[in-house]
């Protein structure tokens, strides 16, 4: 039986050689605009976002670090699929402590099917950190999370993830690209949840 590592190791951007991350993705890696919006462009019409679950849970112990969470407190945790033509391309994660749901942020909340990374990037004064990379295999723990759905299972998929800011309160959100991603051109115009459910 395979050994689960509950941990990926995310490193800044700049710790890439772009040699190493796969060419037909590092456009999308790389890239700070809005991805919801870069899909929503690819598929005009044809993209949606599937919600797999959100509920009251504890993040990993690296997402409770790069959020400065204090160990065991909780957070509202966001699965989804973004997809184009009805096929899922992306799995996002988004993490985000209870104390940053004040005031208008309580939203985010009650999102259902709405894409995160619109409302995001619609905010005045957002604030993003930078760009954390990782290559993702089969023995971690959100390799799983991402490919439980698929047919096939690649060696590693590759994720990003950001720390954004709204009004000065933080919110993770993790964005791992699965296998048929490529499909998608990127220069043309079995999850579980653990704790109660919102």
């Amino acid at each position: 039986m395979k050994t689960v590592t509950p941990n990926c190791r995310w490193k800044p951007s700049r710790h890439f050689l772009r040699s190493r991350v796969p060419r037909d993705l590092s456009g999308w890696l790389l890239d700070t605009a809005s991805l919801t919006l870069r899909l929503q462009r690819l598929c005009p019409g044809k993209f949606q976002v599937r919600v797999l679950s959100q509920a009251w849970g504890t993040p990993r112990i690296d997402e409770a670090r790069v959020l400065k969470m204090k160990p065991g407190r909780l957070a509202i945790i966001r699965q989804v699929h973004l997809l184009c033509d009805g096929q899922p391309r992306v799995y996002a994660r988004t993490v985000i402590p209870v104390t940053s749901l004040r005031g208008k942020l309580k939203r985010l909340a009650h999102l259902g099917a709405r894409p995160l990374g619109g409302m995001l990037f619609a905010e005045p004064g957002m604030q993003r950190g930078g760009v954390e990379l990782a290559r993702i295999g089969r023995g971690q723990s959100l390799y799983r999370a991402a490919t439980c759905h698929l047919r096939q299972h690649p060696e590693a998929i590759w994720g990003r993830r950001s720390v954004f800011r709204l009004s000065g309160r933080p919110l993770l959100v993790s964005e791992l690209f699965l296998p048929d991603f490529p499909a998608v051109s990127p220069s043309a115009p079995c999850w579980k949840s653990s704790g109660m459910k919102l």
